[in-house]
């Protein structure tokens, strides 16, 4: 099992692709080598629903003087996990600057399925208010310049894996000046661990 585990893996790859029209340049993943055509079919084509999301936030069809670009991060790439950061740019003339929007996917290569923030913690558990205290907490020991309250994050709140922790992120101007970027705060799994569902994707990582 752990031999075909090794091939499957060897097998499986991230390559770059790129969105290129006049005013866009975004480049966003693709996945090669799954054993399951379809699933990777599936990821595949969420991954580009995702990219095309971002490209229309910035309104580059209806404002003509819009130039944007984009890239990616692979933030976890292991044990049949894949997880995602997507970064997407746009600048229209004569603005003072442009501006930035985020977002992350995370899927099982087994099977095609995309996680939400709730298929990480075990069924009922109060996981929103859980993390919102402890990023409460960090927000607070890191001194970081607020613009709004933090309050609780949601329930579907945009977030990414690591090999060690969960990553959870806010948009620029959500609670933080423009100057200050994207407040990201990783949540060690070894933090929650008492209520991560022993099902769900983290377990297959194996972090203890």
């Amino acid at each position: 099992m752990e031999w075909e585990e090794y091939e499957r893996a060897r097998r499986e790859r991230i390559v770059t692709r790129r969105l290129t029209k006049p005013r866009l340049d975004v480049k966003y993943p693709q996945v090669l080598g799954l054993q399951n055509q379809l699933v990777q079919r599936i990821v595949n084509h969420l991954i580009l629903d995702a990219i095309y999301k971002l490209v229309r936030k910035q309104d580059y069809v209806q404002d003509q003087t819009r130039a944007v670009s984009g890239s990616y991060k692979v933030k976890l790439h292991k044990n049949g996990l894949l997880s995602l950061l997507y970064d997407v740019y746009g600048y229209s003339q004569g603005a003072a600057h442009g501006l930035t929007y985020q977002s992350s996917q995370t899927f099982n290569l087994r099977d095609g399925r995309e996680y939400q923030l709730k298929d990480l913690f075990k069924p009922g558990s109060d996981y929103v208010r859980r993390l919102s205290a402890i990023i409460r907490r960090r927000f607070k020991e890191q001194d970081i310049p607020m613009i709004a309250e933090f309050r609780s994050i949601r329930p579907d709140q945009d977030f990414y894996l690591t090999d060690r922790a969960i990553g959870i992120y806010f948009q620029l101007y959500e609670y933080t000046p423009y100057a200050y970027g994207f407040p990201t705060f990783e949540i060690p799994f070894t933090e929650v661990a008492d209520i991560l569902d022993p099902n769900g994707p983290v377990a297959l990582l194996a972090y203890r």
